[in-house]
Formats: structure tokens, sequence, C-alpha cells
């Protein structure tokens, strides 16, 4: 589809390839003149406001395509509802309350001074303080902070516990790094953030790049710079000050609950299926964790540079100790493994098959082909682990075919609740055990599946979770802020 009808892209007229064409938003335009229904699946009632929405914000493609997913949706609820057009709500929540932009300067180990670019985008506080994670990549710009804390919105929102959407990050990438290195890009980092958050202001947490060490680093120079220990500034934290047990695996638990309540709808479970989980990180090695504890069997998983396939079963702890313990590379594991087990560089893992496929690595990384892949060996379901992994096409692909599908706002809500739960335990100044935050956690996971399943038959959608999530999160933080008023 052409980033607009009646005006060609000034990319395609010098003949070069363009992103924002490519995804379907007129990202390399200034504001345009469009034409009725140049928006499939968007409600002619909405075209206008997500036409000025794509204008005012572009060259963000990542933006856009979360954006034009929940309008795809929220056209019923206008229909049944008019009033959530009235007083510029809609253009209020696609417009971030706060976006913060700084300079990260910080000396690596050979005394070289470096700069790198720091994000946090405070969107939306109807529900809560701020609550989203951080993310250290050098993919990360203003579109993808943007994106992550737009759908940090509605997933928040989701949970049912009070906080708002954020997020941030800088694009400083912290693999091969020392301690050394890491300890002074989070102390820069944080002399810059500290001011703009607060356990009741903005909570941020970890994401891709930020684990335990990251957010201990970050800590230690907020209570230095505050002169004040505000455990609930930050979660994620170590047991010893503050964290709360669970938090960890909570991303992929919570993801494996949501998909076994989905597959509880069919008269299936995870018992006996063959399961792909991309990535490696925490979400994935969690999500595979409470798979295996369901019966389910692991086929593959992968990292940024490749995969592997073990027929007898991934063993888990050999990927822990290569990925926890060692920071290596996932393709030690065919190595050390030896026999059945294959490393394969480069993408390719959504051709493995499977029964259920759970994409826990990054942003798109699950295709259109990728999805008529999965679908032609077999896939009854599929459960987003990361944010916005599938594409447009592949979603699509998948609700053509039938097949079960999770998107990440809602199946990858579980580690921000648990942080909810662990900013509980810091202001009652308690610490939960492992079994009654996991039970939490289960519990939350249920009612999210059932609260998008619900709203998914109300609105004439049965089985449609995308549009369930997208439209129960979007009336929870609509209702909150009309009853705030216009700010």
């Amino acid at each position: 589809m052409p980033a607009a009808i009646g005006r060609r892209c000034g990319c395609e007229r010098r003949k070069r390839p363009c992103a924002a064409r490519d995804n379907a938003a007129p990202s390399c335009l200034g504001p345009v003149k469009t034409k009725r229904n140049y928006l499939p699946n968007i409600d002619e009632r909405l075209e206008p406001i997500l036409s000025e929405v794509l204008s005012r914000n572009a060259g963000e493609p990542e933006f856009h395509q979360a954006v034009r997913e929940v309008f795809e949706s929220i056209g019923r609820v206008v229909a049944k509802h008019p009033a959530y057009a009235d007083d510029a709500l809609i253009e209020r929540i696609c417009e971030p309350e706060r976006q913060i932009i700084f300079r990260v300067p910080w000396v690596d180990d050979s005394g070289k001074t470096r700069v790198n670019r720091g994000f946090r985008v405070q969107y939306n506080s109807a529900l809560g303080p701020y609550k989203g994670g951080i993310r250290f990549h050098p993919s990360v710009n203003l579109s993808i902070i943007k994106f992550l804390g737009f759908e940090q919105i509605f997933k928040n929102a989701l949970t049912g516990l009070p906080i708002g959407g954020g997020k941030g990050g800088a694009d400083f990438d912290p693999r091969g790094r020392s301690d050394g290195e890491i300890m002074r890009f989070c102390q820069s980092f944080m002399t810059e953030l500290y001011c703009h958050i607060g356990d009741k202001t903005d909570v941020p947490a970890g994401d891709i790049g930020v684990g335990g060490r990251e957010i201990g680093y970050m800590f230690g120079q907020y209570k230095r710079l505050a002169n004040r220990f505000e455990a609930g500034v930050l979660t994620g934290k170590g047991m010893l000050y503050g964290g709360s047990r669970a938090r960890t695996e909570a991303t992929g638990y919570g993801n494996t609950y949501f998909v076994q309540s989905m597959l509880g709808t069919k008269g299936e479970s995870f018992d006996g299926k063959k399961v792909v989980v991309s990535g490696s990180g925490n979400v994935a090695i969690y999500t595979m964790e409470k798979i295996l504890s369901f019966g389910g069997r692991i086929m593959a998983c992968s990292d940024s540079g490749g995969y592997i396939v073990d027929e007898q079963g991934i063993d888990l702890d050999l990927v822990k100790e290569i990925k926890l313990l060692r920071r290596g590379r996932i393709s030690e594991y065919a190595r050390l493994k030896g026999t059945g087990a294959h490393y394969i560089e480069g993408s390719g893992i959504w051709d493995v098959p499977c029964d259920v496929a759970m994409p826990s690595a990054t942003q798109n990384e699950l295709t259109g082909r990728d999805a008529l892949a999965l679908v032609k060996n077999g896939v009854i379901a599929v459960g987003e682990g990361a944010n916005m992994p599938s594409t447009p096409e592949a979603v699509r692909v998948f609700q053509e075919a039938g097949v079960l599908f999770a998107p990440g706002k809602a199946a990858n809500a579980g580690g921000v609740a648990t942080s909810a739960l662990e900013m509980q335990q810091n202001a009652s100044r308690d610490s939960w055990t492992f079994e009654r935050t996991e039970e939490r956690l289960a519990e939350i996971m249920r009612n999210i599946h059932d609260t998008c399943a619900a709203t998914a038959d109300e609105y004439g959608a049965p089985g449609d979770y995308v549009l369930g999530a997208n439209i129960a999160g979007f009336v929870r933080v609509a209702e909150a802020m009309k009853a705030q008023g216009v700010i």
C-alpha cells in the first residue's frame, strides 16, 4: 500500500527503498490529503484522526504500526459509544504526556569519552504513575520507545493494577562491555533521568539489555543523587534491596499461563506439544521453563546470531548455563550437547515444525512469510512474549488460518504485573514468597485472558484476542481520562 493516495512518496521518486512506505505509514511525508478508505480496516470516523497522528509523528514506522493496530480495533467502540470521539480523547491518548531526550556521556575502559542518546517517554498517567522498562540496544530510537510506551498503556491497563504507561532506553550496546563500563554508563544515564522519576511519578524497570546488574547500578546512582532510599522508584531490583521473587521469571511465566488458558478454550494444553521459542534471554528462558512444567517439549530457541534445533528437546539447564552464567552465544549449545542438536546461522527458526510458537525476542521478528511456514507446518497457537514481534501481515495470516493468537500487550503483561506487585511490597515494607507471587501472577494472567475473550465476544469478534485486548485496555484508559477532565 503506498504511503498516501494522490501524492507520490519522495523516496519512491528517488528510486530508493522507503521503510515508511513498506510499513504503510506516511513517515516520509508531511501532512497529506487522503481519500476515503485509504486506510484498510479503519472506521471512517477514525481515519482523519489516524492520518493526523501519522503525519504529526513522521519518520516513526514502529510507532505508526502500533497505533494503526489499536485503531483497527477501536472503531467498534466508537460506533457503540460515540462519546469516545469527543474532547479529542483519542488524540490525547496518542500524544505522550511528556517526551524526554538527553545526552549520556561516559568513559570506556581505554579512557575514551563516548556519547549515547537516552530517552524516557512518559505516555499516560490516567491509571497511575508511568510504568515501563528501560531498553539498552543500538536500535533504540524515539519511534521504538514511543511504540513501546503506547503498547504499555494498554498492557498495564489490562492488568487491572493502578499503573500508567511509559518506556525508556538508550542506543547503547551493553554486549562486550565490562562491568565497569556498564556501571559508568548506567550512572550517567540515571544522573539525567533521576529528576523525572519517583515511586509516585514514574517507575522504570528492565527490558532488553537491562537486567539485575544494570538496575542495581541505576538504583545506586538514584539513591546517591536523591539522598534517600526510595525502594519503589525502580522495579526488577535484587532481593537484598527491595526486589520481588518471581520478577525475573514473570514475563515468560505469564505468557505461558495466558497461552495455556487460550489453548484451554479449545480443549487443548501444552502437554505433549512441540514448541518453538525465539530468543534465549530471560523471557525466552522462563517461557521454556514453564512450558516444560506443563509437559511441552521445546524444539528450538535462538539468539541474534542464529538458532538451535534439538530433536530430543532443548536442554534448558544447558541453555541457562550458556546464556545466564557464561553470557555466551547459543551456537555453543550444539557443540556442548552433541548428538541430536544442530545450530543454524541466521534467521529461519519459524521453519521448524511446531504446535505452538512463542516469539520472545524483539519487534517484527516474525514475518508474513514466517507465519505461512508455521501454518503450513500445523501450528495451532502463537503467544507473543516480546513486544509486537509479529508483523501485521503475520497476524493476518494467523487469524485467517484460525490459529489462536495471543498479542503481546496481553500475553506478556506478566512482567509489568509483577513489577506492580513489587511496588506493592515496597510500599508495605514487605517481601512475599515465590509461591505467593506466582499464584498472584497466574491469577492476573487468567483474568487478562478472560477479559480479552469476553470483550471480543461483546464486540462481535469471538476468539479475536487482538481486538479484545485493544478494546478492553482502551476503554479502561478512556474512562479514567474522561473522569479527570481535559488535561
